[in-house]
């Protein structure tokens, strides 16, 4: 048997020299993560000794106005020099497409600012908040989400944005699982990162801590001994990874993956389903697999967000259901991510899958596997509904924005969306109901609005009282004001 030690996963992964053009560098400056960050790519002389670029790839790179370009020599290296169709490429090198607009495009696609009550904390859902951190990242995606603030120096979060941040999810008791994000969370100065994990370790409503990157994909050098083992103290912690397509899992993130899942971190994957880079099931399914043998458990398949220069990545959902379709059955459960749309205008993520529910009963459902198969699940007879009223957990849940699970727990009887009842209250105009008035006065021979005359026992809502309505007796004038 082989024992495991941190030797294993110290040495160099390939113990080479670097890739081209970066093959005088020392092998020791190449896997040190501050080199990487100082040394990165985002001019067109940059690319030029890497790539071949395209006349389209130039031309976006001198655009005035253009979303930041860094890009990590490492991640760099990479690339495929002679095609621009490479999925790592067309990730971080921009292109003329990223200047076209298209329908219903936005700028904060989620509404997350309408959904912060204090600068870069996002609470959305009851007992999560988002704590964004920091604008920076190791390298920038060409189809970021939140790009009207990444990667603008300008924008950075302070201090006093921390302490604000802080005070807001200790004076709220519902939080209990709290998301770093950013910009990318390992780039920020050790020191800083550890000092919020020490804040947020001190609350005791906060269960869980998360973390999103892409520094394990973009920067892996940076995943050192020292800084998996400042994260290991402040457990539970989990580390949620962006990753879009195989060729991203290399020897060098594979040791950095491996550092952290041997400190205990859980980690999880999620990835932006983009035309001509990952839109077929096959490379999804290739790059799950990649994951679970790397203990990377696949979290979130996203359609891609209506946010501004992302547009030629949009896929249909449709695109998505396929995916799916090809993955459920076709490998092990724990390797399918949750394909989502992240519902524009601040909604949440929304789960979208095939229908594998064909119809039911009260005694039956019929249901139909990735086969096509089709069986019936017959249902009990002699259930017994839970009871809510004597169980300590229901008892014990208080919640808010409980949605649809609140309609199937018998609190309320309606979703109303907004303006609803005001739109369906039908309220007769004041000068409405002055000629309504005259009307009924001429017709019943007094004021009685509700045309009761004391002739019959009808009060008179459905306009019966004993006496046949004339509509010649009406001046059609006198309606104009209804």
């Amino acid at each position: 048997m082989i024992e495991l030690t941190e030797c294993n996963v110290e040495e160099p992964p390939d113990g080479g020299e670097p890739p081209s053009p970066w093959e005088n560098v020392p092998l020791a400056q190449w896997q040190d993560w501050r080199w990487q960050l100082t040394h990165r790519l985002n001019t067109v002389a940059d690319f030029e000794q890497v790539v071949r670029l395209t006349a389209e790839e130039k031309a976006a790179l001198m655009a005035p106005d253009l979303f930041r370009v860094d890009v990590t020599p490492y991640f760099a290296s990479l690339m495929d020099p002679t095609n621009p169709a490479c999925p790592i490429r067309q990730q971080i090198i921009p292109t003329a497409k990223e200047s076209l607009s298209f329908e219903s495009e936005m700028v904060d696609s989620l509404a997350e600012d309408a959904h912060s009550p204090v600068p870069g904390l996002v609470h959305r859902y009851p007992d999560r908040a988002l704590m964004l951190v920091t604008t920076q990242c190791a390298s920038y995606c060409r189809f970021c989400t939140r790009s009207r603030l990444v990667g603008d120096s300008h924008m950075q979060f302070s201090l006093t944005d921390y302490e604000r941040q802080l005070a807001y999810i200790e004076a709220t008791p519902k939080i209990r699982d709290v998301l770093l994000s950013g910009g990318d969370p390992l780039v920020l100065p050790q020191r800083i990162l550890e000092q919020l994990l020490q804040r947020l370790r001190a609350i005791p409503h906060v269960e869980v801590i998360r973390i999103g990157s892409r520094v394990p994909v973009f920067l892996p050098q940076r995943i050192t001994p020292d800084l998996v083992a400042m994260l290991s103290k402040y457990h539970p912690v989990w580390m949620n990874i962006h990753f879009n397509h195989p060729k991203e899992i290399t020897p060098e993130v594979s040791t950095a993956l491996a550092r952290l899942a041997n400190a205990g971190i859980p980690l999880g994957s999620q990835t932006v389903l983009m035309a001509g880079i990952n839109d077929c099931p096959n490379i999804i399914l290739n790059l799950v697999h990649k994951l679970v043998k790397n203990r990377v458990r696949p979290y979130y398949l996203y359609q891609c967000d209506m946010v501004d220069g992302a547009g030629h990545f949009r896929t249909p959902v449709a695109k998505g259901i396929e995916i799916m379709e090809s993955l459920r059955g076709h490998t092990s459960g724990y390797a399918i991510p949750t394909f989502v749309v992240d519902a524009p205008s601040g909604g949440g993520k929304i789960p979208i899958l095939p229908n594998y529910l064909l119809s039911m009963s009260d005694s039956r459902v019929v249901i139909r596997n990735y086969e096509g198969f089709i069986s019936t699940y017959v249902q009990p007879t002699d259930y017994h509904a839970h009871d809510s009223s004597t169980c300590t957990f229901c008892q014990a849940r208080s919640e808010e924005q409980e949605g649809v699970a609140g309609l199937l727990a018998g609190h309320q009887l309606t979703i109303a969306p907004e303006r609803w009842h005001i739109l369906h209250q039908r309220k007769t105009p004041a000068q409405g109901q002055e000629v309504l008035s005259k009307l009924f006065s001429k017709l019943n021979g007094h004021n009685g609005h509700n045309g009761h005359n004391g002739h019959n026992d009808h009060n008179g809502h459905n306009g019966h009282n004993g006496i046949e309505l004339q509509p010649q007796t009406v001046n059609p004038l006198e309606l104009v004001a209804l």
